[in-house]
């Protein structure tokens, strides 16, 4: 039986044959999915001699006589082709799979039906017939790994960019992984660097990410460089304009989680004798180049001290706005930003760490 195309490989090398009568898109990726039924109404509206048109049904609310009336009712003088498009079709499926399995063995010929779901079991007697004479297209999301080099890709298909490799990360640790943001950014900096361009971590540092997104980079680095007063004032304008504590420490542990990796990285190298730079540890945690130099001197004024209660911290502080502690959300976020921002001199004054963590 067919493997299911992916997704990703499906809108950046779609297959030369016609497209069949019947194609399912699963997964839980929007952006995929959406980009999936883009290009299949496309690529329909494109033929020539062909009159085309779309219509799409919600799948939760649709019955199959109404489908069925789509798919093989055709006016005499309307379009020669048609694209049924049923969305969130989860329940439809389970509701008519006997209709549906009948439908794959004698469909339409003048009639593209598409079933948008979240899950599509391989194992059913329906996945396998669509599998025999369709498209089974999966939308399942990539990998946070994976992203970076999709990025790359995707602005050079899509908006005729070249996205540097360095500047794709940034716009990963800014934006987050939600696919559809970024492709949103990607447009913007298409517009600015114009067809063939190159897109730097500077450009992406000038032109992308929201107000919010900038905010909490700039109250990682108050804190890091020992101004509390600002970091804190950049904190209250978060938490006014609605942002979640949780949400805001997930964004400041992902930064912090590679100071500790580094720290832990130098120490487990004094152990065996030998000596790692800071650089060098960074760069071996995944830190971007684009970052070393800043990094190294905010990990440098934090100390190793410090850096090895990064991670007590930093699960101290999940578990705590997560219901562990009785302390307001904002005051576990200001501790958290007050340990940072502490002067070097008061390393000495640190609690020891857990015995669960030594």
């Amino acid at each position: 039986m067919p493997q299911p195309f992916s997704a990703k490989d499906f809108l950046s090398s779609p297959p030369n044959d016609p497209i069949p009568a019947v194609c399912v898109v699963f997964g839980e990726e929007t952006f995929f999915k959406r980009q999936v039924l883009r290009w299949l109404q496309g690529h329909l509206a494109s033929q020539k001699e062909v009159d085309f048109s779309i219509e799409r049904f919600s799948g939760t609310q649709a019955d199959w006589r109404t489908v069925a009336g789509g798919l093989f009712t055709l006016a005499m003088f309307g379009p020669s082709r048609r694209l049924i498009v049923l969305e969130e079709a989860d329940p439809f499926v389970s509701r008519y799979r006997t209709e549906l399995e009948e439908y794959v063995d004698h469909p339409c010929a003048s009639s593209v039906l598409v079933l948008e779901v979240k899950s599509w079991p391989s194992n059913t007697r329906l996945a396998k017939a669509v599998a025999k004479t369709g498209w089974t297209i999966d939308g399942s999301p990539l990998k946070a790994s994976q992203i970076p080099h999709w990025l790359t890709q995707w602005a050079r298909q899509t908006y005729h960019i070249r996205l540097d490799s360095d500047a794709a990360q940034l716009l990963l640790d800014w934006v987050g992984t939600e696919l559809g943001l970024l492709d949103q950014e990607l447009q913007k900096l298409a517009l600015v660097v114009g067809p063939n361009g190159q897109v730097l971590p500077e450009q992406v540092e000038q032109y992308s990410g929201s107000w919010r997104t900038k905010t909490i980079w700039e109250v990682l680095d108050a804190a890091l460089a020992g101004n509390l007063a600002e970091a804190l004032t950049y904190l209250d304008r978060l938490l006014l304009a609605g942002e979640t504590p949780v949400g805001l420490a997930a964004q400041i542990s992902a930064a912090l989680r590679r100071f500790a990796a580094a720290t832990r990285k130098i120490l487990d190298a004094e152990a065996t004798g030998e000596r790692l730079s800071l650089r060098e540890a960074l760069r071996q945690v995944g830190c971007p180049v684009y970052f070393l130099e800043k990094a190294e001197a905010q990990l440098r004024r934090l100390g190793r001290v410090r850096g090895v209660h990064l991670y007590p911290w930093l699960l101290e502080t999940d578990l705590a706005l997560k219901g562990g502690s009785a302390l307001p959300p904002r005051l576990v976020l200001e501790t958290l930003l007050m340990r940072l921002a502490a002067p070097p001199e008061t390393r000495s004054l640190l609690p020891p760490l857990p015995r669960w963590f030594r």
